[in-house]
């Protein structure tokens, strides 16, 4: 019989823009209060979790494994090993199927996962000929070398370097990617300013009604403590008329990508508590779903880096013998309104099942009024390393609300990456 890997819960701070409340914070924060409100939530004993895995992007020097930091300022014991992994957009997907290894061939009984990324707090560094001399002068010594070195610094050593959100492959942004597969599959900009009314709309009802408070553990950042407990980036009274009067954010003169349809910088932590079924039972447990399986997979950085989810899903589906027929709840991550549409028509394209996917028949119609009911990232927000770890709690969330059964989620990522988990809810 094979061993059932569950999920018992899971939690994520409010997500708010960068450069806001968070600004005074560094990741590893973000990761704590994530995972003390996940052990809050559970009631579970620090010293039962085996593991510690987080994603994330932004990486900080000072706190490279920032899994460890986050883990023992939430009170996780000093005895419990720690890891951090990166996959750009998947990063917790990536922490999330580690863990699911670690518990499906016996290495742990109880991992946490999850990820965190504060883009507030992003690194910046000077250009190379800066950091040159900077590295040697490590090695001063005397009165007569720092005078030396500091005659030798020019008012362009002082530039700062500022990181790119850029392919290194091709030097373009994920947005100027997004704008040129737009056009190639024809997605409209009205389609794509609907889809990010529809993202708003969908959130703020699902705050209205109660769900999303759920997943949310308030917090009191430094330095005003001001207890925060909502996401920050969702528009309620969103609307076409409005947004339509944008200017293109990326192809200033052809693009059809706007600040309204793209998703935003965003700052915040999430995390799940995983273990074996057999663990949950001994612990009194009750779980929320079952993770059946997931895979992940590599595309064109050319002209394929948004399409993670469909190649993904395809995957997934022609692994375990489903169909979107098969879904209760489909919950893909949202880069773009014009990614997700993308997605969508070619899940939907038998010349593109063909082609690319060496099938003889489309994937699938995706079934929108099962579709990312709660809102997605256009309008909760998207910190990179996190996103995977809300996806999987709105997804099994919805499966028990909706008294579905099956759930699947997606996500695309940067480095032409794609990730597709399938979940049950569980049943005793």
């Amino acid at each position: 019989m094979s061993k059932k890997i569950v999920l018992v819960d899971g939690c994520r701070t409010p997500f708010l823009k960068s450069g806001g409340a968070y600004m005074d914070l560094m990741s590893y924060q973000l990761g704590k209060y994530a995972i003390s409100g996940l052990l809050d939530k559970t009631g579970i004993d620090p010293a039962e979790i085996d593991q510690v895995i987080m994603g994330t992007v932004i990486s900080n020097l000072k706190t490279s494994n920032v899994a460890r930091e986050a883990a023992l300022s939430a009170g996780i014991p000093n005895t419990t090993p720690c890891q951090t992994v990166t996959q750009a957009c998947i990063s917790a997907n990536r922490a999330i199927s580690n863990a699911w290894m670690e518990l499906f061939t016996g290495q742990a009984e109880v991992v946490i996962a999850g990820g965190v990324d504060n883009t507030s707090a992003t690194p910046i560094a000077y250009k190379k000929e800066m950091q040159k001399k900077l590295f040697k002068a490590q090695k001063l010594k005397s009165t007569a070398d720092y005078l030396k070195f500091g005659t030798s610094l020019r008012p362009g050593d002082f530039a700062p370097d500022p990181p790119k959100v850029a392919e290194y492959s091709t030097n373009r942004v994920m947005g100027q990617d997004c704008d040129i597969m737009v056009a190639r599959l024809e997605i409209s900009r009205e389609d794509q300013d609907a889809f990010a009314v529809r993202s708003h709309q969908m959130a703020a009802k699902a705050w209205e009604d109660g769900h999303l408070s759920k997943e949310v553990v308030a917090v009191s950042p430094p330095p005003s403590f001001e207890l925060i407990h909502m996401d920050d980036g969702v528009r309620g009274d969103s609307s076409i008329e409005k947004i339509s009067k944008l200017k293109p954010a990326f192809d200033k003169k052809f693009g059809s990508l706007t600040a309204a349809n793209s998703s935003f910088l965003t700052d915040g932590g999430s995390a799940v508590l995983l273990m074996t079924e057999e663990k949950a039972k001994a612990l009194k447990l009750k779980p929320k779903a079952e993770l059946v399986d997931f895979v992940f997979t590599g595309q064109s950085l050319e002209n394929e880096l948004l399409l993670g989810p469909a190649y993904a899903v395809a995957k997934l589906f022609e692994k375990t013998g489903m169909t979107f027929d098969d879904m209760d709840v489909v919950e893909f991550h949202e880069a773009f309104a014009g990614q997700i549409l993308s997605n969508i028509k070619c899940l939907a394209s038998e010349e593109f099942a063909k082609e690319k996917l060496g099938r003889k028949k489309a994937v699938g119609e995706v079934p929108m009024d099962k579709f990312n009911l709660w809102g997605g990232s256009l309008s909760i927000g998207h910190p990179f390393g996190a996103t995977g770890a809300r996806l999987l709690t709105t997804t099994a969330n919805r499966l028990i609300h909706e008294k579905g059964k099956y759930g699947v989620l997606a996500a695309c990522a940067a480095g032409a990456h794609g990730h597709a988990m399938l979940i049950k809810k569980y049943e005793a």
